[in-house]
């Protein structure tokens, strides 16, 4: 949606701004707080079929997102990047040579100004636990495909060296487009996982997820279940090579990558063990509703009010109605209830309106509803082979207690005979050794990922190959 500054400067711009040729780097800086900056570089490329844009993202190490669809039209540049959850689109402003727009991922939306050319160096951040070459183990880039959803998935496979079949993981990422590092916030932990993992004599697969990467598919139209399909078509790919143990593969499953591996797990008997790494164990819907609460950037007058508000808004987006009648009833109920909260903070109505409509894209997409309605314990339940699930302490995004009383339940019912539920003092989100484990604190830290969990995790699989 094109704001009011947008509208007027297409109402003054020069012819030239027509041939305008936009091929080329493109840099930016979305600032979050008063201490804390994302930089963006744009990679727009232009042939005869029109505009291409692969997008950097340096400060938090991401590279080679590709958004869907590149347009420039009458000055202004949108860069539709549904498949990632994301979108840009901005104004060219000739006299100074740049876009003024704004980035929006989910229902967050901020300015975002690109001006041609290569960005500043970025300080980079100590991180002491990454590996350097020459590795003492073989790494091999592969390409596997889910034929049955025609994506091809790029990978990375660590290997021992020794002239053993070895037995294998496959590390499966959280929500959101994620690369097979799984960076965040400047971090590797999938790259520190594998390498660890490795040096003990333990094969290690971790890929791009679709879209992200050198894969291929639309991340935005898959769900959680799409995504165990991605994980059976690597233990398959695993099973056709002859340097793989096909007797032990396992599934090493982080946030909703954990409740992604019961998942694949159930639909295969050539998994023979998994490790949840601080997965959920309730049902998605209370997972959102506890996020909504606990990570609001604003206040509300009341609280108890609020949270009936977003219970309604969960059910509303979680039921089997017509999509469109479901926005219908979310916008209505949104107006009634959320509107009167953000207008006072906001001032705007026009912002109010946009923050709204992103609130019911963001809760109404193929992945979103499914999670809703996807209860991780149903899965777990039926699980007969061996189980790790870790969570931090610290963990405030996925809180220990109430999600591992969900797992253990499970387990419980299903009668699993081996399982090892355990959490661990002071880890967030991300197994590292934390403070408060709030999110704006994981760039801060410079371990990437705990050796107590590592060992953990290691020292598990080992005792549970056959």
């Amino acid at each position: 949606m094109k704001n009011i500054l947008s509208v007027l400067t297409l109402l003054f711009l020069s012819i030239g701004i027509h041939a305008q040729d936009i091929s080329g780097r493109w840099n930016g800086t979305v600032q979050i707080s008063e201490d804390k900056s994302i930089e963006f570089v744009f990679n727009i490329s232009t042939d005869e079929n029109g505009h291409k844009t692969i997008i950097d993202i340096p400060s938090q190490r991401v590279a080679g997102l590709k958004p869907q669809n590149t347009s420039f039209k009458d000055g202004v540049l949108f860069i539709d990047g549904a498949n990632l959850g994301i979108k840009y689109e901005g104004t060219f402003y000739e006299n100074a040579q740049q876009f003024k727009g704004n980035f929006t991922e989910g229902a967050n939306t901020l300015p975002l100004n690109l001006k041609q050319g290569e960005l500043k160096s970025v300080v980079k951040n100590n991180r002491p636990q990454e590996p350097v070459k020459p590795y003492p183990y073989n790494e091999e880039e592969v390409i596997f495909e889910n034929s049955e959803a025609n994506v091809s998935l790029s990978g990375t496979l660590t290997l021992p060296r020794n002239n053993k079949k070895s037995p294998v993981v496959i590390l499966i990422s959280g929500s959101g487009p994620q690369d097979r590092d799984e960076t965040v916030a400047n971090h590797k932990p999938f790259w520190i996982l594998a390498d660890y993992l490795t040096r003990q004599g333990i094969a290690v697969l971790r890929f791009d997820d679709r879209g992200v990467g050198k894969s291929t598919g639309n991340f935005s139209e898959a769900t959680t279940a799409d995504f165990s399909t991605d994980v059976l078509s690597a233990v398959k790919y695993l099973k056709s090579r002859d340097d793989i143990d096909s007797n032990n593969i396992g599934l090493i499953g982080h946030s909703e990558g954990g409740i992604i591996a019961p998942l694949a797990a159930n639909q295969t008997k050539d998994v023979s063990f998994i490790v949840l790494l601080a997965s959920t164990g309730i049902p998605g819907s209370e997972i959102s509703l506890m996020q909504s609460i606990s990570m609001r950037p604003f206040p509300v007058p009341n609280e108890a009010a609020y949270e009936q508000a977003i219970r309604k808004a969960i059910a509303i987006a979680a039921s089997d109605k017509e999509l469109s009648v479901i926005k219908s009833e979310l916008l209505e109920h949104y107006n009634a209830t959320i509107t009167p909260i953000l207008k006072p903070l906001v001032g705007d109505d026009k912002k109010v309106s946009q923050i709204i409509n992103g609130l019911i894209e963001t809760r109404t997409t193929p992945w979103v509803r499914y999670f809703y309605n996807y209860n991780p314990a149903d899965e777990i339940e039926k699980l007969d082979i061996p189980v790790l699930s870790l969570n931090g302490t610290n963990d405030t995004q996925v809180v220990a207690e109430i999600n591992q009383k969900g797992i253990k339940d499970a387990l419980i019912r299903g009668k699993n005979k081996d399982f090892k539920v355990l959490k661990l003092e002071g880890l967030n989100h991300f197994f590292q050794e934390s403070e408060t484990g709030k999110m704006e604190e994981y760039s801060t830290i410079e371990q990437t990922f705990s050796p107590i969990a590592l060992k953990e995790i290691s020292n598990w699989i080992l005792g549970h190959i056959n």
